[in-house]
């Protein structure tokens, strides 16, 4: 399991965002690419950016920060936020993004997701969110009244071949993870699946390496790192020696 710090693009800043609400944001930096630069200097296997203004507005916004991140650094970078058209897809492919992470268009209309998987393969994440197991969508501001894991089902066996799980409820709460959700995913899709949502301590990413889920590849922390709770070494060290 890889730890993935989260980068959330507000305004042009490093923002997190209290369980996904747009009013209750805290500022972390103003230069993006300088953070992406210490997240991979502190040893990051990989970067989770959120782009909260395309995720808000339904298209992509930061496309030029995310494409100055991307030559800045070596490791791979997962994009998602506002990714509603194939052209939005392929031009953040084109900036050197590694993997782009649709969310609500993949809930929406999931039938339209079978060509593109069979298109850009590996390089497309399906992002799940849910709140008490159902589904969330538009930035978190939607319900659905579709339960993730019957959408992650859906979404592996068209072919999706990474599934990120946010707990919504549990989102920049430092409360620690929603680990029951992670195990039932984990056991029901053959996918690999990325955790995100209320990490914050080495006995959050202990308990969900505890898991031994073979297909829990990575896990997503943002607020946890940019409070200093933790450091992205020790939770690599955790994630690796469970």
């Amino acid at each position: 399991m890889i730890i993935l710090p989260a980068i959330d693009l507000k305004d042009g800043k490093c923002v997190r965002l209290r369980q996904g609400r747009a009013d209750e944001v805290t500022v972390y930096g103003s230069d993006p690419v300088d953070m992406a630069r210490h997240w991979a200097d502190e040893g990051a296997q990989g970067l989770h950016i959120v782009d909260l203004d395309g995720a808000f507005t339904g298209h992509p916004v930061h496309t030029e920060t995310i494409h100055a991140i991307t030559k800045a650094l070596t490791i791979p970078v997962q994009v998602g936020g506002g990714l509603r058209t194939d052209e939005d897809i392929r031009r953040l492919l084109d900036v050197g993004v590694a993997r782009v992470v649709l969310g609500t268009r993949a809930c929406v209309d999931p039938g339209a997701l079978a060509p593109l998987v069979a298109d850009f393969r590996e390089q497309l994440a399906v992002g799940i969110d849910a709140r008490n197991g159902m589904v969330q969508i538009r930035g978190w501001v939607e319900a659905t009244e579709t339960y993730a894991v019957d959408l992650a089902v859906q979404m592996a066996h068209i072919g999706v071949r990474t599934i990120i799980y946010t707990d919504v409820a549990t989102d920049g709460m430092l409360k620690g993870p929603n680990v029951e959700g992670v195990r039932q995913l984990c056991a029901r899709v053959t996918a690999n699946v990325i955790a995100s949502g209320g990490i914050s301590s080495l006995d959050d990413v202990k308990r969900l390496a505890g898991l031994d889920a073979g297909n829990l590849f990575g896990a997503i922390v943002g607020k946890a790192l940019y409070e200093g709770t933790v450091t992205l070494p020790e939770l690599t060290a955790a994630a690796h020696h469970s």
